[in-house]
């Protein structure tokens, strides 16, 4: 479940020069630009958006990044954003992070959102950059986690819930094979994670576990450096459970001496219009205290205050 909160029918155009003002004058008014961008969800904001160029000839998203600064900038531009050229933008960013790539982020967007959601956001990738995903993959990396992250954002995966049993147990046969002899990136493993629906690989992997004894994570060790073998068990967490997995990277960014905010923006802007709430839960599970509490004892100023809002906090 979401956690934004926002009303039913508020007027584009009283929003466009509400934030017109904030953006005027000496200084910006944040906390209008808040109280209005952090309580619109995705079909408001376009709304909001296209009021303010038809009414100020100006693009009200390269205003708000001009006017603002640090992690709340980059936290608003974002979410201003349509979301599949969000996460186009956050594709790219991760692609083209030096020294490798930031496989996370590639392996999260194409395991977590829909099929349906994958073309959009590789159309509006395309229509930003001029490339293809995969071409921009292809080039910045190499090898056996080259082969993986292409086949992941090229697979148009089957959505529906029936599985093949037999084939499940197949499959985790192939896999227990591999892992044994130690080919963590046989063609076969890389085919069975990258082009089965994601409810057919947690069958094979329900059966793995069964047969077997542990989860297939648990043999996915080897060299602990590896960027490849971390990226199989990212593809794997996020396709199992992408809940858990994103509370994990939640926790994480909060526990870092100091705060990663560009991981804790990512999760909190990407799901508040979905189902922030399940991670809320779990990380209230998790560490015995509101997700809230740690995001507020973490992060400062209008950055902080932006995130409460996406988190659900009323005013």
């Amino acid at each position: 479940m979401a956690t934004l909160i926002f009303p039913e029918h508020p007027s584009p155009v009283a929003d466009a020069e509400a934030l017109r003002k904030a953006c005027q004058g000496w200084g910006t008014d944040e906390k209008a630009i808040i109280s209005i961008l952090g309580r619109r969800n995705a079909i408001q904001r376009k709304l909001i958006r296209k009021a303010y160029e038809d009414m100020y000839q100006e693009d009200l998203v390269k205003r708000l990044e001009s006017e603002l600064s640090g992690d709340f900038e980059k936290a608003v531009y974002r979410w201003t954003l349509d979301p599949e050229d969000r996460d186009a933008l956050l594709l790219n960013v991760a692609i083209k992070q030096l020294p490798i790539p930031d496989y996370r982020v590639i392996v999260e967007i194409s395991c977590i959102r829909s099929h349906e959601e994958l073309l959009a956001i590789k159309h509006a990738y395309q229509i930003r950059y001029k490339h293809s995903v995969e071409e921009d993959l292809a080039q910045h990396t190499t090898g056996d986690i080259r082969q993986l992250l292409v086949g992941l954002v090229s697979v148009y995966r089957y959505n529906g819930k029936e599985i093949n049993a037999r084939l499940a147990s197949s499959e985790a046969e192939i896999l227990h094979l591999d892992i044994s002899e130690k080919v963590f990136n046989h063609e076969e493993t890389i085919r069975i994670i990258t082009t089965r629906s994601k409810a057919q690989v947690l069958a094979t992997l329900n059966h793995f576990k069964d047969d077997y004894g542990t989860s297939i994570t648990k043999h996915l060790r080897g060299d602990l450096d590896s960027d490849y073998l971390s990226a199989l068990r990212t593809a794997i967490r996020c396709i199992c459970d992408y809940h858990k997995y994103y509370e994990k990277v939640v926790r994480r960014a909060l526990d870092k001496p100091g705060t990663d905010e560009d991981s804790l923006t990512r999760v909190i802007i990407t799901s508040a219009e979905k189902d922030l709430k399940d991670i809320k839960e779990l990380f209230q599970k998790r560490n015995s205290r509101p997700l809230e509490h740690a995001v507020a004892k973490d992060t400062l100023g209008d950055y902080k205050a932006f995130l409460l809002t996406l988190l659900g906090k009323e005013d």
